[in-house]
């Protein structure tokens, strides 16, 4: 008999997965707020959230280091957000 995953861990992986980068420190900081904010970040700054998993790693590592700003405000509070996170 085979196991089935349920839909919201499925979900949770293949987020996870989508985390993963060409750049470690990329890897780090995502997955770190996966681990510490998602479960309790609304939808709309799970939204943004996920518009910042869909940018090149370029352009993604600017914000978060940074060297750019989004020009979108949830955006730019998620960024805010990932940076406060300790290691």
């Amino acid at each position: 008999m085979r196991c089935l995953t349920a839909p919201a861990d499925f979900n949770m992986a293949r987020l996870r997965w989508r985390c993963r980068r060409g750049m470690r420190e990329l890897d780090v900081m995502l997955t770190r707020y996966l681990d510490r904010v998602w479960a309790t970040a609304s939808p709309s700054e799970r939204d943004a959230f996920m518009q910042l998993v869909d940018l090149q790693d370029p352009d993604l590592f600017g914000y978060l280091v940074g060297r750019a700003t989004p020009a979108e405000e949830s955006q730019r509070a998620i960024i805010a957000c990932i940076r406060r996170l300790e290691p």
